[in-house]
Parts: structure tokens; C-alpha cells; sequence
């Protein structure tokens, strides 16, 4: 069963879902891009490591600590021994720092080791304040400074977004594809959660035929091999909820489908 939806699927979103999605997509781009490039060159799959202390960590309890006395009665005191009253707290729960692994791809020329093109899948952790906006940041600013390529995909509505200089348009998801030989100039592609996701050109050297991506075709794919359908209730909203007018549009769309009754 294909997906509902013409673009993202707003429901893979979800926490629930978001990190099998991430990890099959990474998985699927990398596999379709070796097919479509040069000989030359090479996708390497690498890891983005951090230790996350922010409020995405794993919260094991309450952020408010009370403490509350038990008095003594006076039977429990020794005539002859002075004693010291003391308070007793409530045990609590603190969130704890988790090493965080975040995936990421490379496309390398083989004879010389060379990063022609870094891509990245954003996560949840990048689009909010803690450790790992900052550690994306770091290696945005790294990539951006140096002679490879940048693409960028935000498939996420909710977060902020990475830095554009100038006045851009509102959109539910961007692709950035930043080339090294033109910057700070980058084209951006925007579209909602009604649209297809657009198809691109993946920038390699000069002298290059460029391959086409389409991460619509990818993300129909997953959709159908992991069996999202089997795991997704669409009588439900999903999370993060969409904005009225498209939560209108959804609704109409998954009725007609057959896919919403309540």
C-alpha cells in the first residue's frame, strides 16, 4: 500500500517512527546515489557522536525536588542522648546524558579520499537547543568553509530551521543544496506537506555528470518495505499536529482513502 500523502507523510514524524525512518532513509540514499554516480567515487555512510544534555536526553523523573520533615515523637528520643532531627526527601529521578549517534552520508573520490559532498537527514535533536543543534552546527559551519558540497533535507515541520541569510518563504520542509563553487549563493527548495518532494541534482565535481534524486520515489519505497501502514492509525493526528487548514486537507484526503472513519 503506497502512502496516502503526495509528499512526507506527516505521520512519520512521529518520535515513534522517526528514527527506523531515519536510519532506512540514510540507508536508501546512499544505495540509490552509488547506482547513479561515477566510478570514481564512493558513499560512505559516517557518524556524528555527541554526549546530549539538553531537555532531549532521557528524562527518568520530575524536574521539581521537594523535601518534607517526619517529626519524632518524643518516645523515640533518649533521655540521656541528644538528638539530632533530621528531614527525610523523596527519592526523585534526574535526566541522565545519553551518547547520541547520528548518521550522516559522504560521497568521497576514491583515489584521493576527497569529500566531494556531504548530505545530511536532519533529526528532531538538530532542530532544537541543546548539544545537538551544536554539534550539527559545528560540522555545518565546517562543511560550508571548505571546497565540498552541502545538501541539506529538513523533512520536519517542527524545530527551527537552519540558518538562510535574507527574507526566505515559510515552508513545512526545505532541501538546501549548497555548492562550494558559488557560495554563500545556495538553492533552496520549499514545499508543504501537500506537495511532492521536489527532485534535485546532486552536486559533484565540475566535470561530472550530475545524478537526479528523488526522495519521493525513496520515501514511497520505505513506506511500502517497512510496512508503515500495518503501524500508523489515521484516525488519530499526527504528531506534531498539522497546522487547521492542512489538518482540513488531511482529513478530506485520508476519507477518501478509506483510511479515516471516526
Amino acid at each position: 500500500m503506497n502512502s496516502p500523502f503526495p509528499g512526507m507523510n506527516p505521520y512519520l514524524e512521529n518520535p515513534v517512527f522517526w528514527s527506523e525512518l531515519h536510519h532506512r532513509f540514510i540507508t536508501a540514499i546512499a544505495d540509490t546515489i552509488e547506482e547513479n554516480i561515477p566510478p570514481q567515487y564512493r558513499v560512505a555512510i559516517e557518524q556524528r557522536t555527541y554526549l546530549s544534555d539538553d531537555s532531549d536526553s532521557v528524562l527518568v523523573g520530575i524536574p521539581d525536588v521537594s523535601i518534607f520533615s517526619q517529626h519524632k515523637s518524643p518516645q523515640q528520643y533518649s533521655s540521656t542522648t541528644t538528638q539530632t532531627e533530621t528531614s527525610e526527601g523523596i527519592t526523585v529521578m534526574i535526566p541522565l546524558p545519553e551518547h547520541i549517534t547520528e548518521n550522516y552520508l559522504e560521497i568521497r573520490e576514491v583515489s584521493t579520499g576527497f569529500v566531494v559532498t556531504s548530505i545530511e537527514v536532519l533529526s528532531p535533536k538538530n532542530k532544537r537547543p541543546g548539544e545537538g543543534r551544536k554539534a550539527y552546527e559545528l560540522k555545518r559551519k565546517q562543511v560550508l568553509a571548505s571546497l565540498s558540497h552541502l545538501v541539506e533535507i529538513d523533512l520536519l515541520r517542527s524545530g527551527k530551521a537552519m540558518s538562510i541569510l535574507g527574507e526566505v518563504p515559510v515552508t513545512d520542509y526545505q532541501i538546501i543544496v549548497s555548492r562550494s563553487e558559488i557560495r554563500p549563493q545556495a538553492k533552496l527548495y520549499g514545499f508543504s506537506v501537500r506537495e511532492t518532494i521536489p527532485v534535485f541534482p546532486l552536486p559533484l565535481q565540475s566535470e561530472d555528470t550530475e545524478a537526479i534524486v528523488d526522495l519521493q520515489s525513496l520515501l514511497h519505497g520505505i513506506y511500502n518495505r517497512a510496512r508503515y501502514y500495518l503501524a500508523i492509525d489515521y484516525n488519530k493526528e499526527p504528531v506534531p499536529p498539522l497546522k487547521p487548514e492542512d489538518a482540513l486537507w488531511s482529513d478530506t484526503l485520508l476519507r477518501e482513502q478509506g483510511l479515516r472513519n471516526n
